[in-house]
């Protein structure tokens, strides 16, 4: 008779996830704060204090250089525009300062072009000043911009007071604000991605080399950022990719340069090891032909209503569940994309995922009088 139908679909998944079992150890940073993402997904693979605001150093330089890109894009700003270097710019971030420099002259006109260079593979403060006074007029004023832009970002844990990461009791980010706006960076603005990967640039006759280790002792890294000041300790925000996949980390308060490096290609090189992203379903996908009742069509074939792709652990993948919940047989009317139940995923360790079961058609109510035979054969004979 009518009721509820339970389709055990675990065989839907099986060609996707043979041969992905296999053991994943746990594994331990040294790194303070620490996030492991997947670009493809947005899923954490790996975190550790990841939601706490600390100091991100010039990690947050990578906010200011998000400030350019989208005014690159939007046409209000051009790769040959130049910027003016101010006695302020020269005297809090450049040769005198101590700190990382582009070396700019005082009222030097610079190509927006090389700000970005002297930024992004320098670490140049006194580049990250001269982009702020030239764009709002101060560094306070480009701060309150930044901070307007991360809500629009949805970056919840991130306060800026500067444009460079200098230390500020009012300037922190969290190290996942700082992996969500690193994949911003590279889904928003890709033509502008290759930048992060450049080893070397030379500004003012002094060449730099990025600051990156990533870039010298991994293969597959092509970005992001550094930082290092006393409290922050030595930090990192990088991306990799192998073959399909793009994995983003952030870490902070190693010890020293190689400690960093050691800690970052150790747990990138896990989430690529013992992770991999699985096209569980795709929108449309045909799930199983349910009868109809009281309908002009006789039967409704029901379909996945959108994709599922997802970054599982490949020791947790042959594990993985699925179940089709509907009604047998469905009752008229109802229009094609109509939700007539779910196909509930279940994988272990993990929330289920309810994902929309939809018609392929409509089907119209038949009329009363073939209402009436419909119901009584179902009385006779039962629901097929």
């Amino acid at each position: 008779m009518w009721g509820r139908n339970k389709l055990y679909a675990s065989a839907l998944i099986s060609a996707l996830i043979i041969g992905a079992a296999g053991s994943a150890a746990a594994i331990e940073t040294k790194a303070r704060n620490v996030i492991l993402m997947d670009f493809d997904t947005g899923e954490y693979l790996y975190t550790k204090d990841a939601y706490k605001m600390v100091p991100p150093a010039s990690m947050s330089k990578l906010m200011t250089v998000y400030m350019i890109f989208e005014k690159l894009k939007d046409g209000s700003l051009s790769l040959d525009d130049t910027f003016t270097v101010s006695e302020n710019a020269w005297r809090k971030g450049g040769a005198a300062s101590g700190g990382s420099t582009m070396f700019l002259p005082i009222g030097d006109k610079v190509r927006v072009e090389d700000i970005i260079k002297g930024i992004l593979i320098q670490s140049g403060n006194d580049a990250c000043i001269v982009a702020a006074e030239n764009l709002a007029g101060s560094e306070e004023d480009f701060a309150a911009e930044m901070n307007k832009k991360a809500r629009e970002l949805g970056l919840k844990n991130s306060s800026f007071a500067n444009s460079t990461g200098l230390p500020h009791p009012d300037h922190k980010m969290s190290v996942e604000d700082l992996a969500l706006l690193a994949r911003r960076i590279m889904k928003d603005f890709p033509e502008f991605y290759h930048i992060f990967s450049q080893k070397t640039f030379t500004y003012n006759n002094i060449t730099q080399g990025n600051r990156n280790p990533l870039l010298y002792t991994m293969q597959n890294a092509d970005g992001l950022k550094t930082g290092h000041t006393e409290e922050a300790g030595f930090s990192l925000t990088a991306s990799a990719k192998k073959g399909d996949r793009r994995l983003i980390e952030v870490m902070t308060g190693m010890n020293s340069n190689k400690e960093r490096s050691e800690e970052a290609e150790k747990l990138m090189s896990w989430g690529f090891r013992e992770f991999d992203n699985y096209d569980i379903f795709r929108k449309g996908d045909k799930i199983v032909e349910v009868p109809v009742v009281f309908g002009q069509e006789k039967s409704v074939v029901l379909t996945v209503g959108e994709d599922l792709k997802k970054t599982i652990k490949k020791s947790k993948a042959h594990k993985t569940k699925m179940t089709a919940v509907y009604d047998k047989p469905v009752k008229a009317p109802f229009k094609v994309g109509d939700q007539l139940g779910t196909v509930e995923i279940e994988i272990p360790g993990e929330e289920t995922i309810r994902l929309p079961l939809v018609a392929d058609r409509s089907s119209e109510k038949l009329g009363f009088f073939s209402r009436i035979a419909e119901n009584l054969k179902y009385l006779l004979f039962g629901a097929e």
